[in-house]
């Protein structure tokens, strides 16, 4: 596959910097679909946890999947690769770490995926490194963000990675939170080819030059309450997708804060309701754009 000629820095700014915190089976499994026509919105805490990935709301299982050295320019970044069970090929999903690096919690929604139906691949920007601390999250994220082109590089390996598979049907998908939401923009301009962009309150970017190098749909879920993402910045963003015509799932959810879908946990009254509006859309996105 041809390397795309634009380059372009990864997205990030300093409101990243306070943190993001907040093999075949005798039959194909069918995926849990909530088959309620109640909208995920006006459902209860407690309702809408029982249908959300169970990683997000902190009942994530022992992990099934297995360490794999995707990118061989790096040796030592190590990312997380999870199977479908059924009858092949399979989409696949590349899941973009926050600041703080590939911890079990994305391991862990990578399994859940998996039960999707997708191979899903959590990559490893960081080296196998994570940060324990803010400070410790910063010093690593400012460093890797600092190799631009090696990021790139980095994603495009996960993509030939998985596409190789002999149980893919070669259509790619990005998924990222905070820094990785900002990265994934990123690489959707400047990667190679892929068929979709799942932006989780990451940073954006309005320049329409830019944005004319995205070839696939863009989702998005971002927070009201988000000081470093705030609504006006989305609708700039919404406003310049429409303007060079690229088609676009992207909302703004009221009374939750920047890191509210990967962390249902920490604030499960507020954050469960939309989390599961925005996991089925999610599903839904995924759904229309990789299914071969």
């Amino acid at each position: 596959m041809a390397r795309r000629a634009a380059r372009v820095a990864l997205i990030a700014a300093p409101a990243l910097l306070a943190g993001c915190g907040g093999g075949s089976g005798a039959g194909d499994p069918e995926p849990r679909v909530r088959d309620d026509d109640t909208p995920a919105l006006e459902l209860s805490a407690a309702e809408a946890t029982e249908w959300l990935p169970p990683a997000i709301v902190g009942q994530g299982g022992a992990l099934t999947g297995r360490n794999v050295n995707y990118f061989t320019a790096d040796p030592a970044a190590t990312g997380y690769l999870a199977v479908p069970r059924g009858t092949s090929p399979f989409p696949a999903v590349l899941l973009i770490h926050e600041w703080n690096g590939l911890v079990d919690r994305v391991r862990q929604l990578a399994d859940d995926m998996a039960e999707q139906g997708y191979i899903a691949l959590a990559v490893d920007l960081y080296s196998g490194r994570t940060g324990s601390n803010p400070d410790e999250n910063r010093t690593i994220m400012q460093e890797v963000m600092a190799d631009q082109e090696r990021i790139i590089d980095n994603l495009n390996a996960a993509a030939a990675f998985v596409r190789a598979r002999s149980d893919a049907n070669g259509r790619v998908a990005t998924i990222g939170w905070c820094m990785g939401g900002g990265v994934a923009l990123s690489y959707a301009i400047g990667g190679e080819r892929h068929d979709g962009t799942a932006i989780f309150y990451g940073r954006l970017v309005n320049d329409p030059t830019l944005l004319r190098e995205i070839r696939h749909p863009i989702h998005g879920t971002f927070a009201a309450k988000d000081q470093g993402i705030p609504p006006a910045e989305v609708a700039d963003f919404v406003a310049a997708l429409r303007n060079v015509g690229i088609a676009n799932d992207v909302h703004v959810y009221d009374d939750v804060d920047h890191g509210f879908w990967l962390w249902v946990d920490r604030e499960p009254e507020e954050r469960a309701a939309p989390a599961l509006d925005a996991w089925e859309r999610l599903l839904r996105f995924l759904d229309q754009n990789l299914d071969a």
